[in-house]
């Protein structure tokens, strides 16, 4: 006989984590069981080395505002990273996170373009920007001497004659996902949730009373059981399409997932770090999917600062970084075989770009990072694996964003694609939790706005608003930039 639960979680990263700490405080009672399949949390993309630990705000990334005159796709990203913001703060304040500066910390982003048409492109962007509230105290120039001051990496013995341009918001992130992820679970134990480390989530089967079948495998000892759940919630990265596709909802027909991993150029030494205090992104190439956008970060992990450059993008058929090289063909159904074949015949540049990507050595790559950083030496990098991100195919169409398939009736959810993800976990689970559970919305609001003091709110619409959101949030996230 199967265990009964109200909730059950697949899937140990950011995701599964901030849903879960969402529906203990707003709903104690609930019993909560979670499932990863890894021996530990937080290990696949929400690891602080799969990822670049961007606080996606749209400060810096081009792919969020291809047309320079219209800003309306950048503010609503930054909107949402607003909410992660208040709710972290909110959790620091309650015990539920640690110190903020175990995993935020205060980090400058700049955008660096090169070419007349790109400065043109940065300029414009930036004259449109400035105008809106938050994104006040955006900088530009296209002075040598005062991006030398922002970025001294960037500049130095860089080629005279060369047009460029940067931009620079002071208030920018570098977010470790990890370490959040692990002190939410570690909270939610504490509150009485079950997690289930190295368990597979084999199957999900809906009973004649809507509730869930949760079969699973214990990887060591091979033990098997099932939990019958009221609510599921799929958190499990690129797996996720395939667990949703085992539950049978016809929500989840036409989806398919192409895999794209990547890797990084990082270094620890320290007269490089001490130079650069910034996540600097720039122009994504021809066909290249917008996580592949070049960057520079800054990064700080544990208490040790580090620079990452890429991402160089490599070729998996996993779903995730530990996954089986059977995934991408185990996705196939009659109901998304056409649209997948379609996303290959349509997509062209990005498979040019994926091959040229994959033929590209370790010196390739560093000659790549010397566009950015024109003294690099490769003895000073070394190359690392980061995480599998798997992108949405549907209608015919590759997607580049986040979405969340759910059931008719509520009671399943799983999120598929990448960018910009962990950064704005916080308004996709806001989203779930309104959709999933209109019952009970009207009784969790009150705790919801306590939680997130501007829910419902634009503040970009309101310039006063936004400074003073964004004021207290900088100040109990010791983010002040």
């Amino acid at each position: 006989m199967s265990e009964s639960v109200d909730v059950v979680l697949i899937g140990g990263g950011v995701m599964s984590a901030t849903l879960g700490t969402l529906l203990k405080e707003l709903q104690p009672d609930w019993n909560i069981v979670a499932f990863e399949r890894l021996g530990e949390v937080a290990q696949e993309s929400s690891n602080p080395w799969n990822n670049a630990g961007t606080g996606h705000a749209a400060l810096c990334e081009l792919n969020y505002m291809p047309n320079a005159d219209d800003p309306s796709k950048a503010v609503g990203i930054n909107e949402q990273f607003q909410l992660s913001r208040q709710l972290w703060s909110s959790f620091v304040d309650r015990g539920i996170l640690d110190e903020a500066e175990t995993f935020i910390n205060a980090t400058p982003h700049m955008t660096f373009v090169r070419g007349e048409k790109d400065v043109a492109y940065l300029r414009q962007r930036y004259e449109t920007l400035k105008e809106q509230p938050l994104f006040q105290g955006i900088e530009y120039s296209e002075d040598s001497r005062v991006i030398n001051q922002w970025a001294p990496l960037l500049m130095n013995r860089r080629r005279a004659g060369e047009p460029f341009a940067a931009t620079r918001v002071p208030s920018g992130t570098d977010v470790d996902f990890g370490a959040i992820t692990r002190q939410l679970f570690r909270h939610l134990e504490g509150q009485g949730a079950d997690l289930r480390l190295d368990t597979e989530v084999k199957k999900l089967k809906k009973k004649s009373d809507g509730t869930w079948d949760v079969r699973y495998r214990r990887r060591v000892g091979g033990a098997t059981g099932t939990v019958n759940a009221k609510f599921v919630f799929v958190g499990a990265g690129g797996w996720a399409i395939k667990l949703l596709q085992s539950a049978k909802i016809p929500e989840i027909k036409g989806y398919g997932v192409f895999p794209i991993g990547g890797q990084f150029l990082k270094t620890t030494k320290p007269e490089l770090v001490e130079k650069h205090r910034a996540k600097v992104y720039s122009q994504a190439a021809v066909g290249a999917p917008p996580m592949s956008v070049p960057h520079l970060d800054a990064r700080m992990v544990e208490g040790e600062g580090s620079l990452m450059f890429g991402p160089f993008a490599t070729f998996s058929p996993k779903f995730l970084k530990t996954g089986r090289w059977t995934d991408i063909v185990a996705q196939v159904r009659m109901n998304n075989l056409g649209s997948m074949l379609k996303v290959g015949a349509t997509n062209l540049d990005l498979v040019k770009y994926l091959v040229g990507e994959l033929m590209k050595n370790f010196s390739k790559k560093v000659d790549s990072l010397r566009e950015f950083v024109p003294t690099a030496k490769g003895d000073d990098w070394e190359l690392i694996q980061a995480g599998q991100r798997a992108q949405v195919m549907k209608n015919g169409k590759l997607q580049f964003g986040t979405e969340v398939v759910s059931s008719a009736d509520g009671s399943i959810a799983g999120l598929l694609g990448a960018s910009p993800g962990a950064s704005t976990t916080v308004s996709i689970m806001l989203d779930l939790l309104s959709s999933c559970f209109p019952d009970q919305k009207a009784a969790w609001e009150p705790k919801l706005q306590e939680l997130i003091p501007t829910l419902g709110q634009k503040l970009n619409d309101d310039a006063a608003l936004a400074r003073q959101a964004t004021g207290i949030t900088a100040e109990k996230l010791d983010i002040l930039g």
